[in-house]
């Protein structure tokens, strides 16, 4: 667009003077001086306008806000069993119960409405479109809750007092992503009465709604901790007697070659599929060790790897 020259323009004649009854701002019949309605007011500048105020979700939403990196999560619970599992652990406060209005009430779901009467937990029938939109799984079986997020617990604690507790069986994950492979793992460990479960603060799935779902109530029983490096957290095991021993593909001894070490304290350390282990994390481990594979294939789910090594170790304490 081209600049207009000073001499000419609409509302000025030749000599740059306003014209009688061109605009100047004020509505055409207002008396001059007279104050600018709100709509004619001059635009303030950027740095003096207010500043908006923070969106404020739907009071009825239950969706959670977005889990802090510093943390598990964990406070959005889909799925019908492990709504339950929440509410009968009681071991963090449940807020809000949500059932969709078109299922039929079954055990489950008639556990679930008696648990959350018992502690006072509100409970809402609402359409299954309104769950569906509020979920983050795939599948959250038209129940969905909220509830405090789940509390993580010290690298310390976890390990003890070695010379006279127990031997501790501890689980350690190295880039593990998936949130269905981790609440497969965490529902492992439940069963082979892992006593914690490690993840990484950066590079590692905690627990979202369907790490949650996929671990069925598991997460609500098996202490986790979250730490900033993982090869630094398996110094301070190894310093404090604990045995580390990784998973690795490669490894030239079998996990069914542990013999006495059973009888010690072990951290198994699980690697993400494809990658494995990483460099660091190898290097601390006192022990690598495979699953032996029989077929065409070089691995398996690192769920599954889990589940056969925790209760390999199990097997050779319970022979013990």
């Amino acid at each position: 667009m081209k600049p207009r020259s000073s001499g000419s323009g609409r509302g000025k004649n030749s000599s740059g003077t306003k014209r009688l009854g061109a605009k100047t701002g004020a509505p055409r019949g207002a008396k001059p001086g007279a104050p600018r309605s709100a709509k004619q007011a001059p635009r303030q500048s950027l740095k003096d306008r207010p500043k908006r105020p923070a969106a404020v979700r739907d009071a009825h939403s239950p969706r959670a806000p977005r889990p802090d990196q510093h943390g598990l999560g964990g406070a959005q619970i889909e799925g019908r069993q492990a709504v339950r599992e929440l509410l009968i652990a009681r071991k963090r406060r449940a807020f809000e119960v949500w059932i969709s209005n078109d299922i039929e009430d079954n055990e489950v779901i008639n556990d679930i409405i008696e648990l959350a009467n018992d502690q006072r937990v509100p409970v809402r029938r609402v359409a299954r479109k309104e769950i569906e939109r509020e979920a983050r799984s795939e599948a959250p079986q038209g129940v969905l809750a909220m509830a405090a997020p789940i509390p993580d617990v010290d690298l310390a604690y976890l390990i003890g007092d070695q010379a006279s507790k127990k031997p501790k069986l501890l689980i350690a994950v190295d880039g593990v992503t998936d949130p269905g492979n981790l609440g497969a793992i965490l529902r492992s460990c439940d069963g082979a009465g892992v006593d914690g479960v490690i993840l990484p603060r950066h590079r590692a799935v905690h627990i979202t709604p369907t790490a949650a779902k996929s671990a069925a109530g598991a997460a609500e029983y098996v202490p986790m901790c979250v730490v900033g490096g993982l090869p630094t957290a398996l110094q301070q095991m190894k310093d404090a007697g604990v045995w580390i021993v990784g998973l690795h593909d490669a490894a030239d001894k079998s996990i069914f070659e542990l013999g006495s070490l059973g009888d010690e304290s072990i951290c198994l350390v699980l690697g993400a599929e494809g990658p494995g282990l990483s460099r660091l994390v190898r290097e601390r481990c006192d022990v690598l060790v495979n699953i032996p594979m029989l077929g065409a294939l070089s691995s398996l789910n690192v769920s599954v790897a889990a589940a056969l090594a925790t209760y390999e170790v199990v097997r050779l304490r319970g022979l013990k």
